[in-house]
């Protein structure tokens, strides 16, 4: 099903991460952005639209919770979905409490991606004014 309306946000401080992410993503028919650092993100977000992100757990600069704890601070209700090279039970706790959708340890398998996309994009289907 193309969902061409709904947006997968991809943050990522490695660059070929981020290309085989939109690959896979825009290949399952979804709008994808990608951003270098949590920081050219929030610089970017315009919460116009129905979307997700999938975002790496630890990146230079503003890390991945930090980015989540930004947005909660902001009241943007942007449902995430972390991926991480370096699997931590209590950083993947913390990240659920907070309302990730999924926590998946690199490299990521698909399937799974993309199904813990979709679920997010479930989430955040409200309708936006135009």
């Amino acid at each position: 099903m193309s969902t061409p309306d709904r947006l997968v946000h991809i943050i990522d401080d490695d660059l070929a991460v981020r290309d085989s992410l939109r690959w896979l993503l825009e290949g399952e028919g979804l709008a994808a952005r990608t951003y270098a650092s949590a920081e050219e993100f929030l610089g970017a977000f315009r919460d116009d639209r129905p979307a997700c992100a999938v975002v790496d757990l630890r990146m230079p600069g503003m890390s991945g919770l930090e980015l989540q704890e930004a947005l909660l601070r902001r009241h943007v209700m942007l449902p995430l979905v972390f991926v991480t090279a370096h699997g931590d039970v209590q950083l993947a706790v913390m990240a659920m409490r907070r309302g990730a959708v999924d926590f998946v340890e690199k490299p990521v398998a698909d399937e799974r991606l993309v199904a813990a996309v979709h679920r997010a994009l479930t989430l955040h289907a409200r309708p936006f004014p135009g």
